[in-house]
């Protein structure tokens, strides 16, 4: 799993990872039982049997925190090798959907996203932590493509570095437009079809 980046902390004892991973998985159990509001650093130090400084050193505050806890959610998603660029695509569009119907994940991704409209540095750490570690599936799926034959090879890589973060915004923004503002199942008829209207897409740029 890919390393979280927590607030800055002055120098002293090595932080410890069993508490990282304790205090994590207690504010995912928060948000599914209290909800982001209701979330406070004290029930999330009592869950996780640390002291609430611990946390203070680690995390700037609770933003900081969800952040990180729903970021390390969506460090599970892997790219499938299915056998074709349709079949991995719907693959992680599925996985995708999934993870974001987890509760902690709907309810804490929704709360800091709302959050960063008035706050530059959430708004930059959201980026860091959870858009730009994720946009990894699409470097990697293109390249297997590439290696199959069903897509050509970047010949410029500003221009394939655009469109790679194109490919995730269209599929990123549907999955979340689906899932958390329609509220309707991204089930596997809907995957296939999101799937279908990309890989026009990038036939026609071919």
């Amino acid at each position: 799993m890919q390393s979280r980046t927590p607030a800055p902390r002055a120098a002293g004892r090595p932080r410890s990872a069993a508490a990282d991973t304790a205090i994590l998985a207690a504010t995912r159990q928060a948000l599914v039982e209290l909800g982001w509001s209701k979330l406070t650093l004290q029930d999330v130090a009592s869950r996780a049997g640390v002291a609430k400084t611990t946390l203070y050193r680690r995390w700037a505050g609770k933003n900081e925190l969800v952040v990180d806890a729903v970021a390390e959610l969506f460090d599970e998603l892997e790219l499938p090798d299915h056998g074709t660029l349709a079949a991995d695509i719907e693959g992680v569009v599925l996985q995708f959907a999934a993870i974001l119907a987890r509760p902690e994940a709907r309810s804490g991704l929704m709360a800091v996203v709302a959050e960063s409209t008035r706050d530059a540095a959430l708004r930059e750490r959201i980026r860091q932590s959870i858009v730009e570690r994720q946009k990894r599936l699409v470097v990697d799926g293109r390249a297997r493509a590439q290696e199959r034959g069903e897509l050509p090879a970047s010949a410029d890589p500003e221009e394939a570095a655009r469109t790679a973060d194109l490919i995730f915004d269209v599929v990123a923004g549907a999955v979340v437009h689906r899932t958390l503002v329609s509220a309707e199942p991204a089930d596997e008829q809907w995957a296939r079809g999101l799937t279908k209207v990309l890989l026009l897409g990038l036939a026609g740029t071919a």
